[in-house]
């Protein structure tokens, strides 16, 4: 834009031609402002809807029982988490964990191979 223009201007047509810029910026400012919050918000949704999806876990199938208690076969353990109680005791006296296998003749075999 030419500057020699504003010089050959009054102050009464300079604060004019401020107030007309400063309304046309404000106007371009909220169009703006309304596009950015529409994009924020489709952002937050998206996100959202990924959180949401996120957090759900993947249903496993339900585990069989490898190891059982010599003494009370109703106690079973998968050999997942943590060791039950009625194992740890017989492995620190020196027992394997392949004696509690449910199947032994797979354990057998294991051992001969």
């Amino acid at each position: 834009m030419n500057t020699a223009h504003f010089n050959s201007l009054s102050v009464d047509e300079l604060w004019t031609l401020h107030q007309e810029v400063a309304a046309k910026l404000t106007q371009r400012m909220l169009v703006q402002k309304a596009r950015l919050e529409e994009r924020l918000r489709s952002i937050r949704l998206a996100s959202e809807v990924t959180r949401l999806n996120y957090k759900r876990r993947r249903p496993y199938p339900p585990v069989r029982p490898k190891y059982r208690n010599p003494k009370n076969p109703a106690e079973t353990w998968s050999g997942r988490g943590r060791q039950p109680r009625w194992l740890r005791p017989q492995l620190r006296s020196g027992r394997d964990l392949d004696d509690f296998l449910i199947d032994q003749a797979s354990a057998q075999k294991r051992q001969t191979n």
